[in-house]
Order: C-alpha cells, then structure tokens, then sequence
C-alpha cells in the first residue's frame, strides 16, 4: 500500500508532499519530518484516505506482523 505525505516545510507557505511504499517507510519520513520541525498537513493512502499519525502507526504495526520472519 502505498502512502503520501504532505508537509509544510517551516519558513514556507507551499505544501510538500512525498511518497512512500510502505506503512513503516512512511512511519520514517514522518519521523524524519517531525525532527527538522516540519509540519506534517495530511498523511493519506489510495485504500484509507486521509489518517492520523496513530493510525499510520496501526497499519505498519499490522504490516510488520504480516511481513515474514527471517531466521
């Protein structure tokens, strides 16, 4: 599934987006973005729509659990 996230970089009026393929990979940008005090406007997906940072943080929970585990 993949994920776009927009943001507003700060000293900026224009919204940003980017894309990522997974739930975690999107977990990390929002990361990355929150430490260079960016602000995240909207993280959305084809099949969710619009979500929340804690539902992000559902759905690469649950995509962890359904990856394989490598021995």
């Amino acid at each position: 599934m993949s994920y776009t996230i927009g943001f507003q970089a700060k000293d900026q009026t224009a919204v940003l987006a980017t894309e990522a393929a997974t739930a975690n990979q999107a977990v990390a940008i929002v990361a990355a973005l929150r430490q260079s005090a960016d602000e995240i406007k909207f993280i959305r997906s084809p099949q969710e729509g619009e979500m929340g940072i804690e539902m992000l943080l559902l759905l690469a929970k649950e995509e962890a659990e359904e990856m394989p585990q490598r021995a």
